[in-house]
């Protein structure tokens, strides 16, 4: 059975209507040992705090959401920077007190024929910033467009692209021959259209373009680690899905 740290949340409906606005806080047991209930440990240190809000909108007559939300931990964490000389004399890894996150949502309809539908054309974009350490993501951005039933002989197509860019707090190592960083900035792309061949079978053929945070292919076979291959390139991927809706 996975394990789900003991938490607890409260949701409130400042319209009275879940679909117009909501508000959620949780607070989280961060511990995270799967042999205690974590009823003894809550709020005693190592506790996530998480608070969210989310908002309909109604900008030009069109559909839309705003969503903002923070998250803050008492925990203490490994820092992602790393000095031999540190663990020589300390006997242990260097540690980072407490977190915090902050993340930015939002949708809007650019294009809605009938309110409600969910038919027509509208963009989206997310934000998130973080403190770089622990967190390796320290800031992330993305903005993509979608649509639905835009030709009037096909209601129930479906396309979307998206960009992504995520700003990664590059983990480094300081040791007897200099400071070794391992990742960089990740940034990615897909585009798919999702065919409605029957009301019941869809296929989508989509198309990724991805340059990951990895930079270093490391060969770790023999008795000391090497470096194999300093640059990784941007990989393409193609994909087809059928799908078969009963």
């Amino acid at each position: 059975m996975p394990y789900t740290p003991l938490g607890f949340g409260v949701i409130a409906l400042p319209t009275g209507d879940p679909k117009v606005a909501t508000v959620t806080l949780f607070a989280i047991d961060a511990n995270g040992k799967a042999n205690r209930s974590g009823f003894d440990t809550v709020f005693e240190g190592n506790t996530t705090y998480n608070i969210e809000g989310r908002l309909r909108t109604d900008f030009g007559g069109l559909t839309g959401h705003q969503l903002a939300g923070g998250v803050y931990s008492t925990k203490t964490f490994s820092s992602l920077d790393q000095n031999l000389r540190f663990i020589i004399e300390n006997g242990a890894i260097e540690r980072k007190d407490h977190s915090w996150a902050f993340y930015y949502n939002f949708d809007q309809y650019l294009y809605e024929p009938k309110k409600g539908s969910g038919q027509g054309v509208g963009i989206y974009g997310r934000f998130g910033a973080s403190d770089g350490n622990p967190n390796p993501i320290h800031y992330f951005y993305s903005i993509g467009i979608g649509g639905k039933g835009i030709l009037p002989d096909r209601p129930l197509d479906q396309f979307g692209m998206g960009y992504y860019y995520m700003d990664i707090s590059n983990p480094k190592f300081t040791g007897p021959q200099g400071t070794r960083s391992f990742l960089r900035d990740e940034q990615g792309f897909e585009a798919y259209y999702n065919c409605a061949v029957t009301p019941w079978m869809k296929l989508t053929p989509d198309i990724q373009f991805v340059r990951p945070a990895q930079k270093q292919v490391i060969d770790s076979s023999g008795s000391v680690p090497i470096i194999v291959k300093d640059s990784i390139s941007t990989a393409t991927v193609l994909g087809l899905r059928l799908q078969l809706i009963f």
